[in-house]
């Protein structure tokens, strides 16, 4: 999956795959993947003025993930 660059102080980058509904963040200490992130929560993380406070909220916690 390809990543795409963020401004961010936490976020490094973040890709979307739409057919597995999984979304990669990376993060300055790895990669973590999360599944069953839609495409619609997606473009909102990518729209956020904070994708650090955006992910605190929204997905961590939320959606199961894994370090890759």
């Amino acid at each position: 999956m390809t990543r795409t660059p963020v401004k961010s102080s936490n976020v490094v980058s973040i890709g979307h795959d739409p057919t597995s509904e999984r979304l990669q963040v990376e993060f300055a200490n790895g990669v973590y993947e999360f599944k069953g992130v839609s495409a619609e929560q997606h473009a909102r993380l990518m729209a956020a003025d904070s994708k650090g406070s955006h992910f605190h909220e929204f997905i961590k916690g939320k959606f199961s993930s894994r370090k890759l």
